[in-house]
């Protein structure tokens, strides 16, 4: 009989028996593999959490207490018992699952989240609110109320946010579960201090043989008298388990464990007994990362998020693991870039915040050891270390996703661009990512360092002009500079490329190199890789149009000189970005033309529009936001015409509006077993 189905819901887990319940976890992990062998997505970190998951839903009522996600990668078997297996079949795409928590799938989740670090403070927030609003729980006072935990995983709990949340979460006088997903593992293997501690707690300690000294403990830590009022409230598995020597014991949380995290009877009854206390506890559980899929658990950072991927089983060469090739990627062009540029010039160093294979870092790793650094998940720290090691005359590169420069842009104001300091930021997965969504888009990292005064933006289109761009970044030492790129696949329409030279365009049609001779009807100014849709639709147009076509490379300085060439000529400007239409490239080319008095009504903006664009593939939100062929085509219409044809249009998306909340609702006793 198949225990999983459309209409799973948490509720029917409390009639499960634990064979059952094992019976479950094998069909989810059945069906997490085959959907994203089909399509792609995170599978070890979700193979990891499967029995995890059905032991707090089964502990937990969570359509009426509070469950958070930190990452959020981790959430797909929460989904499945939740009743979202038909949505499964479409993950990562508008019309079904996705990847992440989403409210407007359910009430089951309370955020979209994406980014690491953010479980613990917006757990202590709903710890508060639920306290203000008199709706928390406490075993004397209020049995009823709203129990709260958050789910923290891929050695998240190292962020700066985390920390902070940690710090003001050892203050609550109220119920908090923090639950510690520790499978000694992040996006790749952690780095830091905290990793090493991680690593001797997992291997001195189990739940059978903690010592037996809480009480004595008690006394000593912060807050011990709160704590240990809580030790007589727990059951005596809880008490053997308390770790003497925890690191979390300094913040005044009671810490426990760590445990087997695929043990269903003994997580069960250790949730059961963390769920009646009322003062903050951290749950260590120990899982490992791609469990149930043997090429995963031996490669979690290859199966953290892996494409489309089919498995063969050859008798002589055992298990091999076959991935659709794309084409070869901006990742894989960067990291043999900026390799050649650590090769010959050794005062460059290089660092990522925990994405070293997601970003082109892991090669520089290999090869130079000594100048290349991983730090973890913490991108503030990042910067501020490279910004130290640019103190010393180094020439440091951080690569980084767009959408996590976010976390450190204090650090690049404060400790680079306010010191006038060379930090060349290497801007993956910029604009729009695909199936990962709103959560991770990069799009706006031109909008917040333009603010930053002697800031140096670049985009580019392809391999050549990236390895340009790097060259460019190694020998500018005055100020910050950044460079992005998509996660998409290099073209190779455009051939070679010419060095950078600061706030110059390059012209990507050489017949309008003298603009009185030839002059266009349209000048379409692309920055980065929007030049290549661009470059079709200028195809497809045909005789229809006499277009100039250049690729921009700077959004700061902006080339002033060919906008004042092309405005002065009243020649028309449609300026493209994979990235926000606010304070983006083209507001640069508009404050250009205000700056020289130039007619600005010629110049007309078309990136991603002021909404969100959720889930879906990359090349179906480009067409979303019209940024694909038949999208730039249609505005180089426009921009050429503006009278007889309307622009482009965005798509407004009416599927993602926020689910309200049930309404609170009388909690049934859970039984622990």
């Amino acid at each position: 009989m198949t225990l999983l189905g459309s209409n799973t819901t948490p509720a029917q887990l409390r009639e499960m028996t634990i064979p059952q319940l094992e019976q479950l976890a094998t069909e989810i992990r059945t069906a997490i593999i085959d959907q994203v062998s089909k399509t792609g997505g995170h599978l070890a970190p979700n193979l990891g959490v499967v029995e995890l998951t059905i032991a707090m839903h089964r502990v937990f009522d969570f359509g009426h207490d509070r469950l958070l996600f930190d990452v959020g990668h981790q959430c797909y078997p929460h989904k499945l018992l939740t009743g979202r297996l038909d949505k499964l079949a479409n993950l990562r795409t508008r019309k079904g699952m996705s990847g992440f928590p989403e409210p407007s799938e359910s009430h089951y989740d309370l955020f979209r989240v994406g980014h690491a670090g953010t479980g613990i403070s917006t757990a202590v927030g709903m710890a508060r609110g639920d306290q203000i609003n008199n709706e928390s729980y406490h075993p004397d006072t209020n049995p009823d109320g709203r129990r709260v935990v958050t789910l923290i995983g891929d050695a998240s709990i190292v962020n700066g946010v985390a920390m902070e949340g940690l710090n003001h979460a050892g203050l609550l006088n109220r119920q908090m579960l923090i639950v510690l997903n520790d499978n000694g593992m992040s996006i790749s293997k952690p780095q830091g201090a905290m990793a090493q501690y991680f690593d001797r707690v997992r291997v001195s300690h189990t739940y059978t043989d903690f010592k037996k000294g809480a009480r004595e403990l008690l006394k000593a830590v912060p807050g011990g008298s709160l704590l240990r009022e809580a030790y007589h409230r727990m059951g005596e598995m809880t008490k053997a388990a308390i770790n003497e020597d925890s690191w979390f014991e300094k913040f005044g949380l009671l810490t426990v464990g760590p445990i087997d995290g695929h043990d269903l009877p003994t997580l069960i009854e250790f949730l059961a007994e963390a769920r009646d206390l009322d003062r903050p506890m951290i749950l260590h559980v120990k899982t490992i990362k791609g469990k149930g899929l043997e090429i995963a658990e031996k490669d979690a950072t290859k199966f953290h998020s892996p494409k489309a991927f089919t498995v063969e089983h050859d008798e002589t060469l055992g298990c091999k693991v076959r991935m659709p090739s794309s084409g070869r990627s901006f990742t894989a062009a960067f990291s043999d870039a900026i390799t050649d540029v650590m090769q010959r010039d050794e005062r460059t160093v290089a660092a990522t915040a925990a994405m070293s294979d997601g970003t082109g870092i892991t090669q520089p790793l290999e090869r130079f050891p000594t100048r290349t650094f991983d730090a973890g998940i913490c991108e503030s720290h990042a910067t501020d270390m490279l910004a130290g090691m640019a103190k010393t005359g180094l020439r440091p590169f951080l690569a980084v996703y767009s959408t996590f420069l976010q976390r450190a842009f204090d650090q690049t104001f404060q400790e680079v661009a306010l010191q006038g300091l060379g930090l060349r930021l290497c801007l993956d997965r910029a604009g729009l990512v695909g199936g990962d969504g709103a959560v991770h888009h990069g799009f706006c990292d031109v909008a917040i360092l333009r603010t930053l005064p002697d800031s140096v933006l670049m985009a580019v289109i392809d391999e050549p002009s990236l390895i340009q761009c790097l060259e460019f970044m190694r020998t500018w030492d005055a100020s910050l500079t950044s460079v992005r790129y998509p996660r998409d696949s290099v073209s190779e329409i455009f051939g070679d490329a010419p060095p950078f030279e600061l706030g110059k365009a390059r012209l990507l049609t050489p017949e309008h190199s003298d603009l009185d001779t030839n002059r266009p009807d349209v000048a379409v100014l692309s920055f980065g890789t929007p030049a290549v849709n661009a470059h079709k639709a200028i195809e497809s147009l045909g005789s229809e149009y006499n277009i100039a076509h250049y690729d921009a490379r700077f959004a700061k300085p902006v080339d002033s000189q060919l906008i004042r060439e092309l405005l002065s000529r009243n020649i028309p400007i449609l300026t493209l970005e994979d990235h926000t239409i606010i304070g983006g490239f083209g507001t640069s080319v508009l404050e250009c033309a205000q700056e020289y008095k130039l007619d600005a009504s010629r110049v007309v903006r078309h990136g991603i529009p002021d909404q969100w664009v959720h889930q879906d593939s990359r090349n179906d939100q480009l067409a979303e936001v019209g940024l694909d062929t038949t999208g730039i085509a249609r505005m180089i219409r426009h921009a050429a015409d503006p009278e007889s044809n309307e622009p482009f249009s965005p798509k407004t998306t009416t599927s993602h509006q926020v689910i309200t909340p049930k309404p609170m609702t009388v909690q049934s006793t859970n039984p622990a077993t």
